[in-house]
């Protein structure tokens, strides 16, 4: 992890929050000028701090009512066999995450669709039918509690007892 003083760790702050923030305004809320920042933010881009900024669309607003979570088995755990169902998953717009996991499973993933009918149409269509897929398990969102793409960035600044 590369080191990033308290001008980074603001701007990485202030661009969670708000990404549509003009470098005028960004400047002005961390304490440099425009020029200073503009190069702070270009380095955070270019050292892949910052990945990428986007438009958080409301999924309901949209029309996509459910959200499923999704432990998918796979037949047996080859480096080929991984390779083409990861690949397999990424192409599928449904799938908004998918992470590798340990314990029981191999994937998990969170999938997006309009109703119940439709994540069963999606499931048995098209999740149970890619390659070396053995078993689904899913389980229904019944209510957000806290979904954020914010992350904590505490531990970046100074250290107690420092």
């Amino acid at each position: 992890m590369e080191t990033l003083d308290r001008f980074d760790i603001a701007i990485l702050n202030h661009l969670q929050s708000d990404g549509r923030l003009t470098n005028a305004e960004l400047a002005q809320r961390v304490g440099l000028s425009a020029a200073p920042c503009w190069r702070r933010v270009r380095a955070l881009e270019e050292g892949g701090c910052i990945t990428g900024y986007r438009a958080e669309i409301n999924r309901r607003k949209i029309g996509l009512g459910v959200l499923a979570f999704v432990r998918l088995d796979a037949e047996r755990n080859t480096g080929d066999g991984t390779r083409a169902l990861e690949e397999a998953i990424r192409k599928l717009p449904e799938v908004i995450s998918c992470h590798c996991i340990s314990g029981t499973g191999t994937f998990a993933l969170q999938v997006v669709a309009q109703d119940l009918d439709s994540f069963s149409r999606f499931a048995l269509g098209s999740l149970m039918n890619l390659p070396n897929v053995k078993d689904l398990h899913t389980s229904f969102s019944l209510g957000e509690v806290k979904a954020s793409t914010s992350l904590p960035l505490g531990h970046l600044g100074p250290r107690a007892g420092s």
